[in-house]
């Protein structure tokens, strides 16, 4: 069992073995304000992903990819770049690492981001922003 995303101060999650984490479900239960069990397909950003980074490697090495007019941050780091090399990179490692979302906010904040947007239905990141930092104006689009 490892953890998974990073969201906020008061949000983590896990990924692993469904017993492992029962167990840490059951421990953290006391003092947790809310523990959800996720529906997914895999243990997305963990070591348990390894069985696929060959397959992603090789996806991703012949997908051609243009170097980026403004800087991209990706959650492996939390970091920004323009260097497709870099961008290569990181996407193969998000699968076995990760998300550093708490971060990444962080660290665009910190650059001079003011406002985000989500795109897609929901809010759901718009919330984490939120929770991460009371100032930054957040917006959806659908």
């Amino acid at each position: 069992m490892v953890p998974a995303n990073y969201n906020t101060l008061n949000q983590v999650v896990i990924s692993g073995d469904f017993e492992a984490i029962k167990k840490v479900s059951e421990k953290l239960s006391p003092g947790a304000s809310r523990i959800i069990r996720l529906s997914v397909g895999g243990a997305f950003h963990s070591p348990y992903m390894e069985p696929a980074v060959e397959e992603f490697k090789e996806v991703i090495k012949n997908t051609n990819f243009k170097a980026p007019i403004y800087p991209v941050y990706q959650n492996a780091t939390a970091g920004p770049t323009q260097c497709v090399t870099v961008i290569k990179k990181n996407l193969i490692d998000q699968l076995t690492h990760p998300v550093l979302w708490r971060q990444t906010m962080l660290k665009m904040v910190a650059d001079g981001a003011t406002k985000f947007t989500e795109v897609g239905p929901g809010n759901f990141l718009r919330g984490l922003a939120k929770q991460i930092n009371t100032k930054v104006a957040t917006e959806g689009v659908f």
